[in-house]
């Protein structure tokens, strides 16, 4: 239960943070996902609020799994989920797929818009723009079944984080690379096991503390 006075924060992104299991297709348990490790970590005076959907892009339109477009869904979001004192930003991933054709600085690009959108909304305290961190998640695995589906992915893949930091210092937010602490699972190059969820928590816990 949310405690009267915690930090809000919604954490946007897609089935990284929704909480896929490689291995089982299926969804972690509340104890295995990074975002509830993270509510555990930081205690009553925070609130996680989980915004996780499977397939979930910055800001394109997907032709084969439908409405997965997160710049239509963020404002709702911010909107219904409001007053926030911080919203996490982790997209990117599914933007790297073959049949969006963008390169990663497009794909940078594309999240700064989702910055932009919410340091225009009046979703923070006293109608004020919540704080924003923007999150440039890790380099994929391997692919293997999924090689088609990416195409060239992995390669641009690799250049997620550079861009993603200068467009976290042009939209004036808060940056953290993924990578840095987390690796891709290769059972499936996409999602990650149980341990890079606790470590990727751990090390969210600290940098969330700094911003909040």
């Amino acid at each position: 239960m949310e405690k009267e006075g915690a930090k809000r924060i919604l954490c946007f992104g897609d089935s990284l943070t929704w909480g896929w299991d490689p291995e089982t297709q299926e969804r972690y348990s509340a104890g295995s996902r990074w975002t509830t490790i993270l509510q555990k970590n930081l205690g009553e005076s925070y609130w996680i609020i989980e915004e996780g959907l499977n397939g979930r892009t910055t800001i394109w339109d997907d032709p084969i799994e439908g409405n997965k477009n997160g710049r239509r869904h963020l404002p709702i979001l911010l909107e219904s989920h409001r007053p926030l004192d911080l919203l996490i930003i982790m997209l990117g991933t599914n933007d790297l797929k073959a049949r969006f054709q963008v390169t990663a600085l497009q794909i940078a690009q594309s999240a700064g818009t989702l910055v932009e959108i919410a340091k225009r909304s009046n979703a923070g305290r006293g109608g004020n723009s919540p704080s924003v961190l923007l999150i440039s998640p890790p380099p994929l695995g391997k692919l293997a079944i999924w090689q088609e589906e990416f195409g060239e992915g992995t390669e641009k893949s690799q250049n997620l984080a550079r861009y993603y930091s200068y467009f976290a210092q042009v939209n004036q937010c808060h940056f953290f690379d993924a990578g840095e602490v987390v690796k891709t699972s290769d059972i499936d190059g996409i999602h990650w096991e149980v341990t890079a969820n606790r470590q990727f928590a751990e090390a969210l816990t600290n940098k969330v503390k700094d911003i909040l």
